[in-house]
């Protein structure tokens, strides 16, 4: 499975990276991490959707994002 995703983690220099699995650089670079989470969606949905793996600043994944047109593993149960 060919999965588009990118990782908002903490930058042990300052503020919060939106890094590619597998990259060594950083895709972007913000100060907040609202911010880089953001950038992170913009980034995905430029490529055609995908998830967005949202780190906290201990570094463990604390929270996910599917930007479409992704597919959410998880779908909410309402269909409003």
């Amino acid at each position: 499975m060919n999965r588009n995703e990118r990782h908002v983690v903490p930058d042990p220099a300052g503020g919060w990276k939106v890094v590619a699995p597998g990259s060594d650089r950083a895709s972007a670079h913000r100060d907040t991490q609202s911010d880089a989470i953001d950038r992170a969606r913009e980034i995905v949905h430029n490529v055609g959707g995908g998830e967005i793996v949202i780190h906290g600043r201990d570094g463990a994944i604390c929270d996910s994002d599917t930007v479409a047109p992704g597919n959410d593993p998880n779908p909410p149960r309402d269909k409003k």
